[in-house]
């Protein structure tokens, strides 16, 4: 069994003003700000009609903002019109979208919980890494923990394979590369092809399982989290022990109250 972790209670970012109702707030740099959040998000580069799209301005004053981030050596371009985070400048947003990300969980982990009496954990994708960012734990006195903080295996953890299996074929191999393969027990995936092929089926199935892979006794089933930009930079999962599942149709039900939380906390992330 994992190592039991009692987390406290994760501190709220503090809501920005909406323009609106605030004449200080300077429209610019909330925009540039959006512009840098989803960039980093993003593995590849990207358009400026893409992001005048995202950022809901024309594409004069997309440029003007793209020229100005790009002279201060924040964001750099191919030359073909593309755009990407300049070197160095990953650590930027991180940090901000987590706390919201968390921020806006926080409720549905906790209903989750009390729903299931199971462990409930969120994870988020970094870009060398999938990291555990909230974790309320089950009730009973036997139970599958996690531990905020941790980073996941991408062979082995469901919360990490959800999160890889969704990421362009790149990403995808900087994460196993930065971690490496290891075998924490006799069900855990090593080959290469195999894991490839896990992770067809997590993509076709939106949901992955991890049957004893990281702890013997241990399963976890897991679920994307999609964010503004319907990309997979989060994710959700149960987990218990083994000897708690039932069948099938218990495997059925975890599942569905997962969908059905993710889907509600995706909705709240959409119109944040």
């Amino acid at each position: 069994m994992l190592k039991t972790m009692i987390g406290g209670k994760q501190k709220a970012d503090k809501p920005m003003a909406a323009p609106s109702r605030d004449k200080y707030f300077s429209r610019a740099v909330g925009k540039a700000l959006e512009l840098l959040e989803f960039l980093e998000i993003e593995s590849t580069s990207l358009q400026m009609n893409e992001i005048a799209v995202r950022l809901r301005l024309s594409k004069t004053s997309t440029f003007r903002l793209l020229h100005t981030l790009e002279t201060l050596d924040y964001v750099t371009s191919d030359g073909r019109g593309r755009y990407m985070l300049a070197p160095g400048i990953h650590a930027v947003t991180p940090d901000k979208w987590v706390g919201k990300l968390v921020s806006a969980a926080a409720p549905y982990l906790h209903a989750l919980n009390m729903e299931l009496s199971e462990t409930v954990s969120l994870a988020a994708l970094f870009d060398n890494r999938v990291e555990v960012v909230a974790v309320v734990e089950s009730p009973q006195a036997i139970r599958m923990s996690n531990v905020l903080g941790s980073i996941l295996p991408p062979n082995a953890s469901s919360l990490a394979k959800v999160l890889v299996a969704f990421q362009p074929s790149a990403q995808r191999e900087r994460l196993i590369r930065c971690f490496k393969i290891y075998r924490f027990t006799e069900h855990t995936i090593t080959d290469l092809r195999d894991l490839s092929q896990e992770y067809d089926r997590v993509r076709e199935q939106r949901f992955a399982v991890d049957r004893e892979e990281c702890n013997l006794d241990g399963i976890c089933f897991s679920v994307p989290v999609s964010d503004s930009n319907e990309q997979v930079s989060a994710a959700m999962s149960v987990s218990l022990p083994k000897s708690r599942l039932r069948d099938k149709a218990h495997e059925s039900l975890i599942l569905e109250a997962l969908r059905t939380t993710v889907e509600q906390l995706t909705n709240d992330l959409t119109h944040t």
